[in-house]
């Protein structure tokens, strides 16, 4: 997420030091956006879990078990270890895989293996961003089924025409539809929490779910079939991600709040009210959520769940716009143009690609699976990955961040990683039924930020290694004494001691130096944001050259001309009107034998044609930025 650089402080203000009105915008927003995905899952999960332990013939006891077990799950994952325990690992306030993934990197710097886990669990990221739109929206229009049978052949086309709308508005910003999202969640939630404890009294054992002994009992009793049963119990937590990842928009205690007091107790009596139908009308198994409700308010039922996958949808899309400016400015992926859809707010991004992307995928599982049924096969492989990665992240975290002893932490996060691993297990059992997508698109993901990751490093060692250093450069110049061009020239670079090749390039083909030379370099901290005070940093190079550092966080705009009129109070002579931008502009060219496998040059070559123009990604002034071209082997 960008962010406005005049508001230096808002995560912390969102997070942690907020008046109480705004507190309750906090908090009607959250239950909007973080638990639109989570909130939706009584839609499917139920149903999926419960048919798959009923194929040899439904048990009163299976129920029981089958409820227990969606119950615990969202005791133990949702509310132990993210409610109360990672929502504690903020990075000034921000979460999220990417932000768990800069803390444990402050303790330990840059591993490799640090890096491949925060790749892993990004690229799993955007198998979910897929697939829930798809679920989402699909198992809500098959509601209508129920209305009258006369919609069955409407379920598709529907749903497609929802979608496409979804993803065309979305380069209007979320900002006008968005104070909507909150109240439309609230009316869901309590809707759902009322249908489910109307039907408690249908069959009160159901209340037996509580106890997590019948949960344990299914799962010794029911063997390998338990296995099976329990990738679809984990539909029932695909979202708790989104409360970590969506700290920094919220606050913790607003996200804390709303789970214990409204949304817990929602899916709780939803879930025991969907077993106590099925208990007292087994028939009642293909589709327990919108069955609970009277037959004259099934339709607003459907339209209701319709409003609330899509809002589910739209904070997934959001998710993955924001996630992928954090990797872009992280080194994982190559840039991409951002639009900001608000004047007022700077978290409101759109990124076309993205967007593009993620609707072809959406529309290709649509179109491939056309049931929610069966797209929840493919459904929660991809989740599962990425809170193992978090748990990995977390453990190391309390052991090297917050100094815990490595006992007390192993102690805290085996549990969790031996259920996540169970629920992996089981999800993997579908592959071949599905499951295969995500992994497909995690596996696809991994190997093109790996690749751009080894790709820059092979760049940036060899564009040293043919460079001069800047030292040498000046006492070159101050021999030769090139004509001087009026006004200020901006050289951006990544390495200060180097002389950078837009400027090497100037002197051999115009012969000139301008009259004030700064030697730009662009630091991405691992904190989310920087404070103003230390957006800028001048060191005098010599007579002829100054060295500026611009530092941002990793979730704000990389805003050039807006940081270096900071600098003026610094004393840096810098007028917008008489500076030029000069960058480099590299054409690759693929060798054999030579840094990477070629078809990894041909990949790397290929993102970095379609990577972002420099000079819009920094927001420099157009007509101000002079491009100097360079070939560049690898």
């Amino acid at each position: 997420m960008a962010v406005d650089t005049d508001q230096p402080n808002l995560a912390q203000e969102r997070g942690h030091g907020h008046d109480q009105s705004g507190f309750w915008k906090l908090l009607l927003g959250c239950i909007g956006v973080v638990y639109g995905d989570i909130g939706t899952s009584p839609l499917y999960a139920l149903r999926e879990a419960v048919v798959h332990s009923a194929e040899g013939g439904l048990l009163d006891s299976e129920v029981i078990g089958v409820v227990s077990l969606l119950f615990w799950a969202l005791t133990l994952i949702v509310t132990v270890k993210y409610v109360l325990l990672i929502l504690q690992a903020d990075n000034n306030g921000e979460g999220g895989t990417l932000s768990l993934l800069a803390l444990v990197q402050r303790a330990l710097g840059r591993r490799t293996f640090l890096a491949f886990i925060g790749i892993v669990g990004a690229s799993l990221f955007y198998g979910d961003a897929v697939i829930t739109p798809a679920i989402s929206v699909l198992s809500a229009i098959e509601g209508l089924k129920l209305v009258t049978p006369a919609f069955d052949g409407w379920i598709l086309p529907i749903t497609i025409a929802i979608l496409c709308v979804l993803f065309a508005v979305q380069n209007r910003g979320t900002g006008r539809i968005a104070v909507f999202f909150g109240p439309i969640t609230i009316v869901w939630f309590v809707v759902i929490g009322v249908l489910g404890l109307l039907h408690i009294g249908d069959r009160p054992d159901i209340l037996q779910a509580l106890n997590p002994v019948n949960a344990v009992v299914f799962l010794i009793h029911e063997g390998f079939l338990a296995l099976i049963v329990l990738g679809s119990v984990f539909l029932a937590i695909t979202g708790a991600e989104a409360l970590y990842a969506d700290m920094g928009h919220f606050g913790r205690k607003p996200i804390r709040v709303a789970w214990i007091v409204l949304v817990f107790p929602a899916l709780a009596l939803n879930y025991l009210g969907q077993g106590a139908l099925i208990l007292s009308d087994k028939a009642t198994v293909d589709n327990p959520f919108f069955l609970l409700a009277p037959e004259w308010f099934r339709l607003p039922l459907v339209i209701l769940a319709t409003m609330a996958t899509v809002i589910a949808s739209q904070a997934v899309i959001t998710g993955a716009f924001s996630l992928t400016q954090q990797a872009v400015q992280l080194g994982l992926v190559p840039r991409m143009e951002i639009l900001h859809t608000s004047e007022e707010q700077f978290g409101q991004i759109y990124m076309p690609k993205v967007n593009l992307l993620l609707f072809i995928g959406v529309m290709v599982l649509v179109l491939v699976f056309q049931t929610s049924g069966k797209l929840a096969s493919a459904y929660g492989i991809a989740v599962t990955g990425n809170m193992i990665g978090t748990s990995l992240l977390a453990f190391l975290l309390f052991w090297k961040y917050w100094k815990w002893s490595p006992i007390l932490s192993a102690l805290v996060v085996i549990p969790f990683i031996t259920v996540e691993s169970i629920f992996l297990g089981s999800n993997l059992l579908k592959v071949l039924d599905g499951g295969y997508a995500p992994l497909g698109m995690a596996l696809v993901l991994t190997v093109i930020m790996w690749t751009w990751m080894r790709g820059t490093r092979i760049v940036y060692a060899k564009a040293r290694r043919e460079s001069i250093a800047l030292n040498d450069l000046t006492h070159m110049l101050e021999r030769s004494q090139p004509m001087r061009a009026r006004g200020t020239a901006v050289f951006l670079t990544s390495d200060t001691q180097m002389a950078p090749s837009a400027l090497m390039h100037n002197l051999k083909h115009n012969g000139v130096l301008h009259e004030r030379n700064i030697i730009l370099t662009i630091i991405v901290e691992n904190s989310p944001r920087v404070a103003l005070e230390d957006r800028v940093r001048i060191e005098p190079a010599s007579e002829l050259f100054t060295r500026v550092f611009l530092t941002f966080g990793y979730m704000e705009e990389p805003n050039v001309p807006k940081a270096l009129s900071l600098a003026k109070k610094k004393g840096l002579k810098f007028e917008i009107m008489s500076t030029s931008f000069f960058l480099s502009r590299r054409v690759f060219r693929a060798t054999a034998n030579v840094g990477m496998p070629q078809w990894q040059d041909r990949l790397y070559i290929s993102m970095a044609i379609s990577a972002a123009d420099t000079s819009n990604y920094y927001c420099l002034p157009t007509n101000r930025v002079v491009e100097m071209g360079q070939q560049f082997t690898i």
